[in-house]
């Protein structure tokens, strides 16, 4: 018996289909940063609010000189400057942020923090050595997101912690789309804290397996 003989396969039906996953993975992608740009914050907590401490992490002189400021209107008792450059010095600081009366008493540098985890690991150690229950985090707020997820990672959800924001003149939220630096920040940044968080998602599950298993 002679079977039929099968039409031979479009390779265009294949090529249709991934294109239309491709289309639809980069919708997915779009609609993420838009929610992730939609979430940044335009401003500070209210002025009455209150943390045991404060951590500045660096990337910007605007950055230490907010958190002198706070610390200058009572709104903690001391505070960490992670990610300090080992050639900086505290009498440096105060020539660019001014306040050397609080650096001298109230701020402590940390100098082994490279990068944002590292930033996160160094604050976690800090924390526990000063026994802080409450901790307000001084960045840049496109950094903000993923500066929260790491120190929480870090801190085990056991340290609340309040955003103080630092809007750089550089970088335009408002408008972000019609400015190709700040464009190109915001998704580069959009990656990172993408890829932080499904490490903390990963790291989760596997907590819970090794827990279920034990």
């Amino acid at each position: 018996m002679v079977l039929p003989r099968q039409p031979p396969r479009r390779p265009g039906r294949a090529l249709w289909r991934l294109c239309k996953i491709i289309v639809v993975l980069a919708l997915l992608v779009a609609g993420a940063f838009l929610h992730f740009v939609g979430e940044l914050p335009r401003e500070g907590p209210d002025a009455g609010v209150k943390t045991d401490a404060l951590v500045v992490l660096t990337g910007g002189t605007a950055r230490v000189g907010m958190g002198l400021e706070l610390l200058a209107e009572g709104r903690a008792s001391r505070m960490f400057i992670s990610g300090v450059n080992p050639a900086t010095s505290k009498s440096a600081l105060a020539g660019i942020a001014g306040h050397a009366d609080l650096l001298d008493c109230c701020v402590d540098l940390g100098f082994e923090a490279a990068d944002t985890i590292g930033n996160a690991l160094e604050t976690a150690q800090w924390v526990e050595d000063y026994g802080i229950q409450s901790l307000g985090v001084v960045t840049g707020a496109y950094h903000m997101p993923r500066a929260l997820l790491e120190l929480s990672e870090a801190l085990r959800g056991r340290v609340a912690l309040v955003p103080y924001p630092v809007f750089p003149d550089s970088v335009k939220l408002d408008r972000w789309w019609a400015w190709p630096g700040t464009a190109s920040l915001l998704f580069s940044e959009f990656g990172k804290y993408a890829v932080a968080l499904i490490r903390a998602r990963l790291g989760d599950l596997a907590s819970r397996l090794v827990a279920e298993f034990d």
